[in-house]
């Protein structure tokens, strides 16, 4: 797989950081934001490929960050994985109504995460 541009957005610093390290590791640059309105911010003023997005954020869900994104011309081909705990009835139902083209649920292994990445990237 090629090289991808990946914005993470996730409140938990721990969570943020490993999957910063292990995407890295395969040669994608990673931008991490801890709260939805940095990630829509970030978003909108650099490129990205991939956006992997929490549902639980502080302030703003990953649901209404993935709905801005979606929303604007601007950002809207941006490839958006939502990231959520398992067991949260709905989430994943709710991610594709968000506009998500993918979600990945909590806790992951890393073969399931390049997985997901590959098979959304590979989508037109």
């Amino acid at each position: 797989m090629n090289p991808v541009k990946i914005l993470i957005v996730e409140d938990e610093p721990e969570i943020a950081d490993n999957l910063s390290a292990l995407l890295g590791s395969r040669g994608h640059k990673v931008v991490t934001c801890a709260e939805g309105a940095d990630g829509v911010a970030r978003a909108r003023k650099e490129p990205f490929d991939l956006l992997l997005l929490d549902v639980m954020l502080p302030r703003m869900s990953g649901f209404d960050v993935c709905k801005l994104l979606k929303a604007d011309p601007k950002t809207a081909k941006l490839k958006i994985v939502m990231v959520t705990g398992l067991g949260r009835m709905g989430d994943v139902e709710e991610a594709f109504r968000a506009g998500a083209d993918d979600y990945l649920i909590k806790p992951f292994d890393s073969v399931r995460l390049f997985k997901k990445i590959e098979k959304v990237m590979a989508t037109p």
